[in-house]
């Protein structure tokens, strides 16, 4: 096969008599050089049978005078003669032209003009020139007569997307949501997607008010009070001013809507501060220069104006660029060394990214949208650690370039790194993503750009596709491509594979023949909300923004939360109502349903309704909204949870009736730190302080090398003289002090883990990466006692003795087997390298193999012991993640067996990783030597398990879901006490029969105090099968743990417990993966958690640490709880206890439906001479927080609903029916009927007296407001006495038989009912009263 660069010489020209070719290189048709003509020509031509593109390639004169007639019209015009007579530069000109290709476009030449051959016209045709000739008038002639100015055009575009023509201005076209898309990565998109912003948002500008409204009059005393103030419209009903009715409403709904308004700005303001945060984008410049595809689209708009200048400009810079390039092509063997495009970094605000746009992300940066990566780099910061020998480390780990192209890697030798310089490889295409925030999942995430994009300079980032599926939530799956388009300029191009020069059949095989295509999946992804962990720079393109990202499709949409209190109230509203027509009717029965004074009988229903009105108390939401306020103050100014931010302030009551609490795992029980907190060598256990005396070991093991005066380059193998510890010492510690160098050797080698070296402000810091941070803590724990991992790459793992700085291992790695969630195992083969002078390419060397895994799966792996159950289950019970470890001696023979057969089940093309697995078990995990246990703590957050602890002595119920692996949760369930000592835990794991799901719930049904343990598939399908018999079983149970949850199932379990049980339900988490479960539940809390606020700006409650959540609940909820309920029952009785008195006056007059009191004496009463006094109540509290902590059975009873139930508020309107009865009737009875102002003196006072003192005889803890607001109440009302001459007899009211009048009905409608309280707490005292006498 020739070489794909050479040169293809032309064809000698026929014979003098041959006329095959009637178009020969001097017979120039000048149809030929009007653009709109060419495509006609050569229809024409091919359809008479012309010679095609492959004869054309004698036609070189031409396409050098048509490429020499562009010059010439720029200015530059070259000698024609010589291009003519093929001799001379022009003959190398021929030569370049004809230099190998496809499709036969080339810049700067007419073929890259947009046709093939001769046939090219010499005008570029532009898209928007394609139309029927029909439409070109004059100008449009004239237009073609003068457009030798654009044959300077640029090079051509590859065709625009389907359906979208190139002069439509970008992005006017909705994208199909429900379609795959092509992105045109660091271009503009031909459709437009949903922006990039992040809205927790309930309302709109627009929706604010109809939603509100209608959440408002969704409750039913509230569309009542509605229609009693329009019912005032009409003249029969209206009694006294309009405002008497109107303005209380209007006032609620304002305080209401108010609130509304508060809280959703306040959300809007937080969102804005997520979506301001800045991110690096590089910005792309293709003028001048090819795009390779999808040209810039037009902008937005249809001025003409403005495309004629556009135009113009474009016609100047195609004309300046040709003349910089015929330079070029004169310059060079190629025709194309210049990049597709110049790039610069610019900074973006998360909302303003868009589809296409390539971020630069670096360490610890949270990735704002659904990407694909495209490159990753070692970042500036780090510094490869290089070790102190030169062959320590075999540094050539060049792989072949996918499909057999060799791409050179960046940072290779002509090829430019990230940063535009040329050097060393810059690193491996790794990089870790933390998914916590996703998914719950603690491991770290490895994510590898496609081979394609990572040996592509950024500079031809423009010419990449990516095409993706349309949105979907699942975090796990990922299916696309990315293409590598061609150069529209033709000549050498190292990322594109030219076909033979030899095998030329048809020139006219098109673009696509050249385009380059790599799979996409999972791992070639980073979602929205995840953050970069490994110290790398990544470049990566932008797929999916906004709404249709990951995280926005797994979150549910916001919704308008009301507490279980308002629905209660609303019953109670009803019941009012209920009370207050049959009054009505009964008033108007009374009289014979006769017509009295013109009105007819439903006209004085209507007015007894009205009067009655007060039956219902509009004031109940005013005063229930401004208590909520007064709970969210005093929360947010608790000193002892400080932080603590009220999102919600509408369901304060609902964190004293919580009876399932659902919680996440990872942030917010656990810290997701690490540290390996216990190691067991089958005789001894070392924990704590006793791990200095492993680091003691590891000094005699190792330090023996390093000081060793005659082996300067030995190297540490298991087997190798320097294994004898030193002599001192029994033979029993010897013989520890072996097994203890043999774990630490096993645990520093066997591992996925890599070190990294930062510079920071001068000084060096190692860093770890890693899937999984338990290996990092035992990385770090090697350390920590001597043992450190230097260097690690594909190929080999160095390891340092801590104490002499000196390389002392050093093995080449053969074969890894990854950790799976099926295998739970993971295992390493390694050849140990014996001295520094041999090289890791040397066959010699000892083979072993090191295996680590879950103690399931190794007790039968491992050899015959009688130690390792026993150590397990203690470590178990302590809450430890255990880790058994064994290792193998390998003989070169067995290795090459094992590798044999291995590679043969890699090939397989039916089950193939059972296969591999199979050759795995038979020929290396078979009698194991067991080296040791470890145990690993995720330390939990501060104070978990006293405050679970106090949260089950409440009556909670707690479900813990989290997307991490079975053993993980059981591990932390234990250790934070979520699980007792003892308790049995029932494990539901990989159902996959609906009828074995159903069966594995019978064991529960006989034991319900067992803790329930399933995992994500499992609970699937009981919840896709058995839904009720779940949740039926389930919520009986003290403990649920759900693992490996997505977040649509977190939230499915919220709302299904919310359904089946009707009671409140509280979820908690701090993730990104935990705000659809927020917004699920009746009370959602978020923790400010170290990865993001995501969770805390979608929550109602914001908290800083989990432990804040007991006083949350049992403190400030059961405080709101209890106060609302007696205000919202004080207010019932004040209002009550009026209608009752109107009912007696409205007797008394025959039946009349007149007013008792009027105007300013009914809004009065239920505003200024009433509601300091009773909304005081909210000051109130019956124990000290030290208490209800201590007594968390104080909480408990709350579930009982004794504070507003049927029964309570029949116990109060009782009350009031007797205390408006006695008040009204003793006072027609003492003062008369007759005079009306007397008497009306009289009750008015007596009703304002009777309920200042109940407000006092309901107050368990005084606090100085309250005193003072009884007290300037009374002060009030006795002030501004004299200005009610209009409704009072001013000169009766200094008399002393008022005086005694008011304190006898006083006496008579107080001292019954508050006797009647005394008897009922001495015979039966409240809780809150035995804990006080204790």
């Amino acid at each position: 096969m020739p070489d794909q660069h050479q040169y293809h010489h032309p064809e000698p020209p026929g014979p003098p008599g041959d006329n095959s070719d009637p178009d020969s290189d001097l017979d120039i048709d000048l149809q030929e050089l009007d653009p709109f003509q060419s495509r006609s020509l050569a229809q024409r031509r091919s359809a008479d049978g012309r010679p095609g593109s492959h004869e054309a390639r004698s036609r070189i004169p031409l396409r050098n005078l048509r490429l020499d007639g562009l010059h010439g019209l720029s200015g530059r015009r070259r000698g024609n003669t010589q291009a003519f007579s093929g001799q001379g530069a022009a003959a190398d000109d021929d030569r370049r032209g004809l230099l190998d290709d496809d499709d036969g476009s080339k810049t700067g030449s007419a073929a890259s003009l947009g046709q093939n051959g001769d046939e090219a016209p010499l005008l570029r045709r532009r898209e928007s020139d394609q139309r029927p000739q029909k439409r070109r008038g004059t100008l449009a002639r004239l237009g073609s007569a003068l457009r030798f100015r654009s044959l300077v055009a640029t090079s051509s575009h590859l065709p625009t997307p389907d359906g979208v023509a190139e002069e439509e201005p970008e992005g006017e076209v909705e994208h199909d949501p429900q379609s795959n898309r092509t992105v045109a990565v660091g271009q503009l998109q031909a459709s437009r997607f949903p922006p990039n912003a992040v809205s927790n948002a309930k309302y709109t500008p627009w929706s604010f008010l109809p939603i509100t409204l209608y959440n408002e009059f969704s409750f039913f005393f509230n569309l009542y009070f509605l229609l009693v103030a329009l019912s005032q419209i009409i003249r029969p009903l209206r009694i006294g001013y309009l405002s008497t009715y109107v303005a209380p409403l209007a006032f609620v709904l304002a305080i209401t809507l108010g609130k509304e308004a508060f809280d959703d700005i306040a959300r809007r303001r937080r969102d804005a501060e997520a979506n301001a945060e800045s991110y690096t984008v590089l910005r792309f410049d293709t003028s001048g220069r090819s795009s390779g595809g999808q040209g810039k689209p037009a902008s937005g708009g249809s001025n003409k104006l403005r495309r004629s200048r556009k135009r113009q400009q474009q016609n100047f810079e195609e004309n300046q660029h040709l003349r910089e390039g015929r330079n070029r092509e004169h310059a060079s063997d190629s025709l194309d060394d210049a990049p597709s495009a110049s790039y610069q970094e610019a900074v973006k605000a998360s909302r303003d990214l868009k589809v296409g746009d390539v971020l630069k992300l670096s360490k610890d940066q949270r990735v704002p949208a659904d990407v694909i990566l495209l490159g990753s780099f070692l970042s500036q910061k780090a510094i490869p650690e290089e070790p102190a020998s030169d062959d320590v480390v075999d540094t050539d780990q060049s792989e072949p370039a996918p499909n057999g192209l060799s791409n050179p890697k960046p940072g290779l030798e002509g090829q430019q790194t990230p940063d535009g310089g040329s050097g060393q490889d810059t690193g491996g295409a790794e990089a870790f993503i933390r998914t916590d925030q996703l998914d719950g999942e603690t491991d770290w995430k490895l994510r590898l750009p496609s081979s394609l994009t990572q040996s592509l300079d950024i500079t031809e980032y423009v010419r990449l596709r990516v095409t993706a599926g349309k949105p979907d939530k699942r975090v796990n799956d990922f299916t696309g491509t990315v293409e590598l388009v061609p150069k529209d300029r033709q000549g050498y191009d190292p990322y594109i594979d030219k076909r033979s020069i030899e095998d030329r059949g048809d020139e006219q095989s098109s673009t696509e023949s050249q385009v380059k295509k790599a799979a996409l999946n999972i791992d070639n992804t980073a979602w929205a909300n995840t953050v970069l962990a490994s110290s790398s720079t990544v470049y990566a393109v932008v797929v999916y923004t906004g709404s249709q990202t990951r995280q926005a499709l797994s979150t549910s949409p916001s919704r308008s939360k009301t507490g279980l209190l308002e629905y209660e109230i609303n019953s109670l509203t009803k019941i009012l109502c209920f009370l207050t027509l049959a009054l009505s009717f009964i008033l108007v029965a009374a009289e014979g349903f006769e017509e009295k004074d013109g009105r007819k009988w439903y006209v004085s229903v209507m007015r007894f309704l009205i009067l009655f009105s007060t039956i219902v108390p509009i004031s109940l939401r005013v005063n229930l909204d401004l208590g909520k306020s007064v709970y969210a103050w005093y929360i947010q100014h608790d000193a002892g949870i400080p932080g603590t931010i009220v999102r919600t302030s509408t369901i304060p009551e609902d964190l004293g009736r919580v009876e399932y609490l659902l919680t996440d795992k990872t942030g917010t029980l656990t810290q997701n730190e690490m540290e390996l907190k216990k190691i067991h060598v089958g005789t001894v256990s070392y924990a704590n302080d006793a791990m200095d005396e492993v680091a003691s070991y590891i000094r005699q093991a190792f330090g023996q090398i390093a000081s060793s005066d005659g082996a300067k380059t030995a190297l540490f193998t298991p087997s190798s003289a320097f294994t004898s510890t030193t002599n001192s010492g029994t033979r029993t510690r010897r013989e520890i002090g072996a097994r203890v160098r043999d774990v630490v050797l096993a645990l520093a080698l066997c591992h996925n883990v890599t070190p990294t070296v930062e510079e920071d402000h001068g000084e060096r810091t190692t860093t770890y990466q890693a899937s999984s941070p338990d290996e990092i803590a035992i990385v770090r724990w090697t350390e920590s006692v001597g043992l450190r991992l230097l260097h690690r790459d594909r190929q080999s793992i160095v390891l340092q003795f801590v104490d002499s700085e000196r390389i002392v291992v050093r093995v080449k790695i053969l074969n890894i087997f990854p950790f799976t969630s099926d295998s739970k195992r993971m295992g390493i083969i390694v050849r140990f390298v014996p001295d520094a002078d041999s090289s890791t390419a040397s066959d010699a060397g000892e083979i072993w193999f090191f295996q680590k895994g879950a103690d399931t799966v190794m007790t039968s792996i491992v050899a015959a012991n009688d130690w390792l159950d026993e150590e397990t289950a203690n470590m178990a019970r302590e809450g430890l993640r255990t880790l058994v470890i064994g290792r193998k001696k390998l003989s070169s023979q067995q290795y090459e067996e094992f590798s044999q057969q291995y590679a043969q089940a890699s090939l397989s093309l039916h089950a193939r990783d059972a296969s591999m697995a199979a050759v795995v078990s038979e020929h290396l995990e078979r009698g194991l030597e067991l080296l040791g246990v470890t145990g690993v703590e995720d330390k939990l957050q501060r104070d978990v398990k006293p405050s679970l602890e106090l949260l089950r002595n409440a009556g909670v119920k707690i479900w813990m879901l989290t997307g991490d692996k079975v053993e993980t949760a059981r591990c932390v369930a234990v250790s934070a006490k979520l699980v007792s000592r003892g308790q049995f835990i029932h494990t539901i794991a990989k159902m996959t029969r609906k009828d074995a799901a159903l069966d594995s719930f019978d064991l529960l049904r006989t034991k319900p105090d067992a803790c329930l343990l399933i995992d994500g598939d499992s609970l699937a399908l009981m919840l896709a099968h058995h839904r009720d018999a779940f949740i039926r079983t389930a919520v009986r149970l003290p403990a649920v743990i759900a693992c490996r949850c997505s977040p649509t199932q977190k939230a499915d379990v919220a709302r299904l417990i919310r359904a089946y049980t009707r009671k409140r339900t509280c979820c908690i988490g701090d993730g990104g993966n935990d705000v659809s479960m927020i917004q699920a539940a009746d009370v959602g809390v978020g923790i400010v958690g170290k990865e993001g606020r995501q969770a805390s700006l979608a929550a109602d409650f914001s908290i800083e640490q989990f432990c804040y959540l007991t006083k949350l609940l049992v403190w400030h909820g059961r405080n709101s709880y209890k106060r609302s309920a007696k205000l919202a029952q004080f207010v019932i009785h004040r209002g009550l206890i009026i209608s009752v008195c109107q009912t007696l006056y409205s007797i008394a007059s025959q039946f009349e439906p007149v007013a008792l009191y009027r105007d300013w004496l009914l809004v009065g009463y239920a505003t200024v001479y009433t509601m300091a006094p009773v909304f005081s109540l909210t000051l109130d509290r019956d124990v000290d927080p030290d208490l209800a902590a201590l007594y968390p059975e104080l909480y408990k009873e709350l579930a009982l609903n004794r504070s507003l139930s049927y029964r309570t508020f029949f116990i109060w309107v009782a009350v009031s029916i007797y205390q408006g009865c006695i008040i009204q009737g003793l006072s027609q009875i003492l003062v008369g009927f007759d005079d009306f102002s007397r008497m009306v003196a009289v009750s008015y006072t007596v009703l304002i007296l009777n309920e200042l003192i109940m407000v006092a005889a309901e107050v368990t803890t005084w606090h100085p407001v309250m005193i003072f607001s009884i007290v300037g109440t009374a002060a009030i009302y006795f002030g501004t006495i004299p200005f009610l001459g209009g409704y009072f007899d001013l000169k009766y009211i200094i008399s002393v038989a008022f005086l005694w009048r008011v304190l006898a009905i006083s006496a008579v409608s107080l001292i019954p009912p508050y006797v009647v309280k005394l008897l009922r707490r001495k015979i039966r005292p409240p809780s809150y009263r035995k804990v006080q006498a204790l």
